[in-house]
């Protein structure tokens, strides 16, 4: 399903314009994916913006955060032993360390460090 956001047209040919045709290829980025109930539903984004850095909110503090390659984000996946199903949660780095026992400072550490290749 193609959905457009925030964005009406006045003619056929405006609507036509803001899609490539059917076959093409085109550059997207993955915005969001749900995976609680089969089918697995993905959301892509073609807007430049978003091509050029993906952002999002935080889900422990509700701050901006960027997801592409050099921002700050962390993209945990979470699943259950005991059946289908999956949840994501995106968050700062510094918001998940925080959360995290002070007493386990191993875990911290490696949350403010995870995928950073330096």
């Amino acid at each position: 399903m193609i959905q457009q956001f925030s964005r009406t047209t006045s003619s056929h040919d405006e609507l036509l314009a803001l899609f490539s045709p059917v076959g093409s290829q085109i550059d997207a980025v993955i915005e969001q994916i749900h995976r609680w109930h089969p089918p697995v539903s993905v959301r892509l984004s073609i807007r430049p913006a978003d091509l050029e850095s993906m952002t999002w909110r935080c889900d422990f503090c509700g701050e901006r955060i960027t997801l592409s390659p050099g921002g700050d984000a962390l993209i945990l996946d979470s699943r259950s032993n005991d059946g289908p199903g999956s949840h994501t949660v995106i968050s700062h780095r510094s918001c998940l360390a925080e959360r995290i026992r002070p007493e386990n400072t191993g875990e911290r550490a490696r949350a403010m460090k995870i995928g950073k290749m330096c």
